[in-house]
C-alpha cells in the first residue's frame, strides 16, 4: 500500500499528513515496546534483589545464634537495618510497574486514536481504541523513606 504524504482533507484543515501520522504511530509503538522491555528488566532486578535479601537475612539470623558478643550483635543489628532499607528500595519496583503500565496504556490509546482518525476503517471495520486511563497519574509517591510508602 502506498501512503501519500498529503492528507485526504482539504488544505488548511490542520490535519496531519498520512506519512507523518504513520511515523508518529510507529514512534509511539516503539516507546511502548521500550517501556515493556524496561518493565521486564525491573522485574528481573527485583527478583534478584529479593533473593539476595532473603539469603543475607537468613545468614544474619544464623550469625546471631553463633556470636554471643554484644558488639557482634550490634553489628548484626546495623546490617539488618541496611537490609530493611534495601526492602524499602524494592518497593520502588511496585511503583515503577504501576507507572509503566499507566504510561503504556496512554501510549496505546494515542496510537490507536491516531490510526483510527488518520486511516479510518480497514477490512475489519473501524479500529478499536483502548480506553485511556481515567486518572492522570496512578503513583503519587516521588521519593521513598522507610515507613513513608504510599502506593494507592
Amino acid at each position: 500500500m502506498h501512503i501519500d504524504e498529503t492528507s485526504v482533507e482539504p488544505e488548511g484543515s490542520g490535519l496531519m499528513p498520512l506519512l507523518a501520522a504513520a511515523e508518529l504511530q510507529d514512534h509511539l509503538m516503539t516507546v511502548n515496546n521500550d517501556l515493556e522491555r524496561l518493565q521486564r528488566l525491573l522485574d528481573d532486578a527485583c527478583e534478584a534483589l529479593s533473593t539476595h535479601f532473603f539469603g543475607a537475612s537468613g545468614l544474619v539470623d544464623q550469625m546471631r545464634e553463633r556470636l554471643p558478643d554484644a558488639r557482634d550483635q550490634d553489628a548484626l543489628q546495623q546490617l539488618m537495618l541496611h537490609l530493611a532499607g534495601a526492602i524499602t528500595a524494592l518497593q520502588f519496583q511496585d511503583m515503577s510497574t504501576q507507572l509503566i503500565a499507566h504510561t503504556s496504556q496512554r501510549l496505546r490509546n494515542c496510537s490507536d486514536q491516531l490510526a483510527r482518525d488518520t486511516f479510518g476503517e480497514d477490512e475489519d471495520g473501524m479500529a478499536v481504541v483502548e480506553t485511556a486511563p481515567l486518572r492522570p497519574n496512578p503513583v503519587t509517591q516521588d521519593e521513598m523513606d522507610a515507613g513513608s510508602i504510599e502506593l494507592f
